[in-house]
């Protein structure tokens, strides 16, 4: 995978128009707010079509899909074609997803503006929508033709979200290496190159997430749950930090499962509290979170399959967890994370 970092990388961008007809740049209220004249200045000798969509995880939905087909269909966008998804993880989400299937597929590019899009989730060839409620339940696999990561962008991204970025990021402390464990609100920078690269790596031994790839869903399972729970509530939570919390689950299980040693649920714990910000789970329904957790993709034969850990660096893949554990993993976040 082609991804180039610096201020200078969106500089690939202009080198691209020789092979393309037309271009097309999606993105959100948000960012178009803010970088508008850029996203003009970005092929200044060509005309692109702007297509934009609401913010937040609600936009990943088939009308917005619709929507960015009928804008690509009303110009005339061909096989020769380039949509260049310029925004956070929702924006690469939705706009691969539309770019892979219109016409059998054209190509895109992406440009993440968050910290969480630039380690984790513009990279990898994951797209998809979500549907009745549930996160990432159609989709497909289908890579970028290159990623352009530009740091400058998080000057405008408020504290929120950097700290969901640094919740994603801490996974892979105890996925693949360890040097992620003196993470932190003050060095993150340092970390995102080697995050990105990590990930890229990952998925180049095992694209379609048949055995390694799964190491990367370590706390996604009660994450991806908790963050549909209240994606349409006013205490909603971003997608970092339904992480956050899925991690603490899976290291809780971890002990439990696979031997995982509980001073890192307790290393874990504070570094939470040092990093991150409490969250409001008053509100919780277990019952109806479990419900989530029964439509997760990584289930086997219609039973839950979880990432888990022995230890840093060492995951457990597919490891069937009893609902009454994963009950009392669910239920401890309450206790210890919210405000």
């Amino acid at each position: 995978m082609n991804i180039f970092f610096g201020e200078a990388a969106l500089s690939q961008v202009s080198m691209m128009t020789n092979n393309y007809d037309k271009f097309f740049v999606l993105t959100d209220e948000n960012i178009y707010g803010i970088y508008s004249s850029m996203i003009a200045s970005m092929l200044p000798e060509k005309e692109i079509t702007k297509i934009v969509v609401p913010s937040g995880e609600q936009c990943k939905s088939i009308e917005n899909v619709m929507l960015i087909w009928n804008k690509l269909l009303d110009a005339k966008a061909g096989r020769d074609s380039l949509l260049i998804n310029l925004g956070g993880g929702t924006i690469s989400d939705l706009g691969g997803f539309a770019a892979s299937t219109y016409k059998r597929g054209i190509d895109f590019v992406n440009v993440p503006t968050t910290l969480l899009a630039m380690i984790d989730a513009s990279i990898g060839g994951k797209n998809g929508i979500n549907f009745n409620s549930y996160k990432n339940q159609i989709g497909l696999f289908s890579e970028p033709k290159s990623i352009i990561i530009n740091t400058q962008f998080l000057k405008t991204l408020n504290e929120r979200d950097i700290k969901s970025g640094i919740a994603e990021m801490m996974k892979y402390a105890f996925i693949a290496d360890d040097s992620f464990l003196d993470l932190d609100l003050d060095n993150y920078l340092e970390y995102i190159e080697k995050a990105a690269m990590t990930k890229d790596e990952i998925v180049s031994l095992d694209m379609r997430e048949s055995g390694l790839r799964k190491i990367l869903n370590f706390g996604h399972t009660i994450g991806h749950a908790l963050e549909s729970y209240y994606v349409d509530k006013e205490n909603y939570l971003t997608h970092g930090e339904a992480v956050a919390l899925g991690i603490y689950s899976s290291l809780y299980l971890s002990v439990k499962y696979c031997g995982l040693d509980e001073k890192w649920l307790f290393f874990y714990e504070m570094w939470f509290k040092g990093n991150l910000d409490l969250m409001n789970l008053n509100d919780f329904d277990v019952d109806e979170i479990m419900k989530y957790i029964s439509h997760d993709k990584k289930n086997k034969g219609g039973k839950p399959c979880f990432v888990l850990v022995s230890k840093p660096e060492k995951p457990v893949i597919d490891v069937e967890v009893m609902p009454h554990d994963i009950r009392d993993s669910i239920m401890i976040l309450k206790n210890k994370f919210s405000k």
